[in-house]
């Protein structure tokens, strides 16, 4: 009998449908992967596995008997242990406080054992000896950590609960090779003792490695459970995308070669705490994709270009002047331009005028310290026309637009500089159709009138209908760069989760596109 079952479940973030009659059976002994896209489902049903999240409908059960969670504490204390993507340790406590956060060893009332307290935590901590890095110590405050220790501290947290069932979600993204074969050694020691064990992953290396069954999810359902010793890496990415999906060919433009326009961007080995040398060029006209899947570099590569993020090492080349932009203002004083996808922190600002948000780039650009309203209401009109913007007055709030025009907005607020470079960091996160398309065609424009432009997007729809060339991201590397005829899903879904499988028809990243 399975230890664990959900059926039919079904949950909804407003109008967005997070899960649509999920499916899932888990067994005791076995270390069953979850496996889909970014927003496919995976995380969303695990929270509500975990009590963190209450589904709309659907029934799951625990040995049999159905069950419905209250809360977290709830399931702890049925035996379900959770590694949350999100970290959820408390940083200005120390390590060992944390690892027994909510379940302290007690020697009377309001007391602490701190004796006991030491002898689990170091047993914890033993279990990483030797691969953790300086600095790692019972002792030390979480806030002083860094990304790696933090992971293994929640890891080592879930592992102290004792849970009969434990959930692992992305628990190896800040991990090195080592820690890794350590933490997978534990997992296989805890299948063995027969603990059922969930297992989040985009690598697909470490799905095939660790787990003994897959689901697949896809747009909130779940379409395949598989033995993983009988399937294959191509199997799992046609799951993934519904089968083998030709190119979108909506292309507007397409360059016809890498030589076919002037290089205004060259980048050679690239290096950052989220970069691992990263190489391309952009040529003047053309739309260069990033793509892969959510937080493997692209958007830190943007905005280190942007000179908002430092860089630790590489070379930078803008129109052929050497040396990279160490701050916004240098980098819009040598044509670029950058559009964040996250509004409300890199993008507009809500209380101030439209006007004011509109003209941003221009006075900081030109310097200017006196403001001529009608003057530059004259400038944007063109550009507040081209976008089909829609406002009551200049001096209207932003926060009274809907989200697709104050992304309009930003966009305008570049284009009234006349930039050459073009960095769209996901700009149309959060916006409906009709401002995607309006978006999109401004985007086309621009490309047509010499703009150089990178395109990260977390839609691959949005990347296959519109880009030259995408540039495939994993681990903060370029690992393939598609182009023409092998600008695929399937291409593209294979290169992010890192399958290998030669003959797809991909091209793996050459001289130029990715260095380590």
């Amino acid at each position: 009998m399975p230890v664990f079952t959900a059926q039919g479940v079904t949950k909804r973030f407003g109008a967005v449908v997070a899960l649509d009659g999920a499916e899932l059976e888990l067994n005791s002994g076995q270390v069953h992967a979850l496996i889909g896209s970014n927003g496919s489902g995976k995380s969303t049903l695990c929270k509500i596995m975990a009590g963190s999240v209450r589904p709309d409908a659907g029934l799951i059960s625990l040995k049999g008997k159905p069950v419905s969670w209250a809360g977290p504490q709830k399931a702890v204390r049925a035996g379900i242990g959770v590694f949350y993507q999100e970290l959820s340790l408390v940083p200005q406590l120390s390590v060992m406080e944390n690892l027994f956060l909510g379940s302290l060893p007690r020697k009377g009332p309001g007391l602490v054992d701190r004796a006991a307290l030491r002898r689990a935590g170091e047993e914890l901590v033993k279990k990483f000896e030797g691969v953790t890095s300086p600095g790692f110590s019972l002792e030390a405050l979480v806030q002083d950590l860094n990304s790696d220790q933090r992971q293994i501290v929640e890891i080592l947290k879930v592992l102290a609960t004792g849970a009969e069932i434990l959930i692992f979600d992305e628990p190896t993204s800040s991990l090195d090779q080592s820690q890794v074969g350590v933490f997978f050694d534990l997992l296989r020691g805890l299948r063995d003792q027969g603990r059922a064990i969930i297992f989040i992953s985009h690598r697909m290396d470490e799905i095939f490695e660790i787990g003994d069954r897959v689901t697949v999810f896809r747009d909130g359902r779940s379409v395949a459970c598989l033995d993983l010793a009988e399937t294959d890496r191509d199997s799992l990415v046609e799951h993934m995308i519904g089968g083998r999906m030709a190119a979108s060919g909506h292309g507007f433009h397409r360059i016809e070669s890498e030589d076919s326009g002037e290089r205004i961007l060259r980048v050679e080995g690239l290096r950052g705490p989220r970069i691992k040398g990263v190489s391309f060029t952009l040529h003047r006209g053309e739309i260069l994709g990033f793509g892969g899947l959510h937080g493997q570099g692209q958007s830190p590569v943007l905005r280190t270009l942007f000179g908002a993020e430092p860089a630790q090492g590489g070379r930078v080349a803008v129109y052929d002047r050497a040396g990279r932009p160490s701050r916004p203002a240098e980098a819009m004083a040598r044509g670029l331009a950058y559009v964040s996808g996250d509004r409300g922190r890199d993008g507009v600002f809500l209380a101030r005028p439209i006007l004011e948000n509109m003209v941003a780039a221009d006075l900081t650009k030109n310097k200017r310290f006196f403001l001529n309203p009608q003057g530059l209401a004259k400038k944007t009109a063109p550009f507040v026309e081209r976008l089909k913007l829609k406002f009551s007055g200049y001096t209207a709030p932003v926060s009274s637009l809907s989200g697709g025009n104050q992304q309009k907005v930003v966009i305008g607020r570049w284009l009234v500089v006349e930039p050459g470079i073009l960095l769209l960091d996901d700009p149309t996160k959060g916006i409906d159709l009709e401002a995607k398309a309006d978006l999109y065609g401004i985007m086309r424009q621009l490309a047509a009138e010499g703009v150089g432009i990178i395109l990260y997007s977390s839609e691959d729809s949005e990347l296959l209908g519109n880009a030259d060339r995408i540039l495939v991201f994993h681990g903060g590397r370029v690992v393939r760069s598609l182009e023409g005829g092998e600008m695929t899903a399937f291409n593209l879904y294979q290169a992010a989760y890192g399958a290998k499988s030669p003959g797809n028809g991909a091209k793996p990243a050459g001289p130029g596109e990715a260095a380590g």
